[in-house]
Parts: structure tokens; C-alpha cells; sequence
């Protein structure tokens, strides 16, 4: 469902949390009507802030860990991208072979990185095992170059130091991008909203206009959240994950 539109999501969504507001309605309503309509009605409506406070504040810190996975989803390609860049202009003051070498490597890298690492960090299936082979025949290359004058010396510095936080912001992007909302997680929000939804119908029992209708109202809310969670939950996946715009930017041109 995360590589569906968002406005599919939502309907998709939708669906699901309706057909849970209906099953739990024609439940309670067939209760009431039966021996237990009285003790429905006892249950106090002061139950409703409580469980809706729990609700938000599990929604909440769920929320906080999916928008903090994208920020850092965003903040290391942003920083892979700058280091990468970089080393494409400290590379003019090396020597000229050394220098087209780099931007060669440079540009196998971002190559490799869009082509082949993007569409596994969208399945989460990138790990660390896989060797950057460009960007440590960059390092290599770097720290091989014969400097002869002291610009030179600076640029080979600057060039290791930049492709050490490419590296670094690698190793991160792709450790990010295995985070998502577990398991357990979902089945408690879920939960919740189910339990909320029938305190609702309790207090509500003995109208059956009005159960429906706080039924609905919060049921929409629930789709809300949800969708919203579903549509950022893996910070590479979907049409709100992160893109490698910027890494193709950096490519060095011909």
C-alpha cells in the first residue's frame, strides 16, 4: 500500500476504518437491544476524553519517529549530495589525469547510487554489506595524488575529508531507510481506535442517529491519521519518499 498515491491511500484506508465503524456499530446496537442496553448506557461519557488523550499521544510519538526518520532521510542525502559536490570542484585543482579520474568516480557513484541502491532502499532491502567500490577508489586515488604545490595539498585534503562524509551520509541514508512503523505499533493504534469506538456506542446507545454520527466523526479522524502515517511511514518508498534529485545534480558534466 506505501507505493499506492496518496489519495489511494486514503481510500484505502477509508474502506477499512468504515467497515470497522459499521461492524462495531451493528454490534453494540444489537446488544442494546437486547439484555445489556441498560449497563451500555451506564458507562460514563467521561471515559471518551480519557481514551481519546491515550490515543493521541500514541498517534503522537508515532508521528514524531516518522517525521524524524524522513528529516534524517532528507538531512543525509542533502549531505551525501554536498560532500559528492565538493569533491567534483576541489577535483579541478588536482592534476588533470587524477582530476578526470575523480569526476569519473564521482559520477559511477551517483550512477550506482540512483540506479541501483535507490529502488532497494524503496523495497528496505539496502544494507551496508554492499562496498561503495567507487567512492573507495576515490578515497584511494586521493590519498595517492603526488601534490606539488600547496593548493594541491589543501584540494587532497579537502577531497578526503568530503569523501569520508559521503560516506558517512551513505552509511546513514541507507540505515534510515529500513525504519518504518512496526508491527506492534499499527495492531495497538488500531486497537485503540476500535476500543474508542465502541465507549462511543456505549454512551450513544440510546440513540442510535447520534451513535452513528460520533461514530462516523471519529472514524474519520482515525482515516486522517492513518492515511498520514501510511503515506511517510518508510522515508524511500511512495511518492512522498525521498528522491535522488539532489544526487543527480552533482553529476559532473562531460
Amino acid at each position: 500500500m506505501h507505493e499506492l498515491p496518496v489519495p489511494w491511500i486514503a481510500v484505502v484506508v477509508l474502506v477499512g476504518v468504515a467497515l470497522l465503524v459499521g461492524l462495531i456499530y451493528l454490534i453494540a446496537m444489537r446488544v442494546a437491544a437486547g439484555g445489556h442496553g441498560e449497563a451500555m448506557q451506564l458507562v460514563s461519557p467521561g471515559l471518551l476524553p480519557a481514551l481519546g488523550i491515550v490515543f493521541a499521544l500514541i498517534v503522537g510519538f508515532m508521528a514524531a519517529g516518522v517525521w524524524g526518520d524522513n528529516d534524517k532521510a532528507s538531512d543525509a542525502v542533502s549531505a551525501e549530495a554536498s560532500a559528492l559536490r565538493q569533491v567534483v570542484l576541489l577535483s579541478d585543482q588536482l592534476p588533470a589525469p587524477a582530476a578526470a579520474r575523480m569526476r569519473a568516480l564521482v559520477r559511477e557513484q551517483v550512477d550506482h547510487a540512483v540506479h541501483t541502491e535507490w529502488p532497494e532502499m524503496r523495497k528496505q532491502h539496502a544494507t551496508l554489506a554492499d562496498v561503495p567500490t567507487a567512492l573507495v577508489q576515490a578515497q584511494d586515488l586521493a590519498l595517492s595524488v603526488q601534490a606539488r604545490t600547496s593548493g594541491q595539498v589543501e584540494a587532497q585534503r579537502e577531497i578526503v575529508a568530503s569523501l569520508k562524509d559521503a560516506l558517512d551520509a551513505r552509511r546513514q541514508r541507507i540505515i534510515v531507510s529500513s525504519s518504518h512503523v512496526n508491527a506492534v505499533k499499527w495492531i495497538g493504534v488500531l486497537a485503540l481506535a476500535a476500543v474508542m469506538l465502541i465507549a462511543i456506542a456505549c454512551v450513544h446507545s440510546v440513540n442510535r442517529r447520534s451513535a452513528l454520527l460520533a461514530m462516523a466523526l471519529y472514524g474519520a479522524a482515525v482515516v486522517v491519521v492513518v492515511a498520514m502515517l501510511v503515506a511517510q511511514d518508510e522515508p524511500f518508498t511512495g511518492h512522498l519518499g525521498q528522491k535522488p534529485d539532489l544526487l543527480e545534480q552533482v553529476l559532473p558534466s562531460t
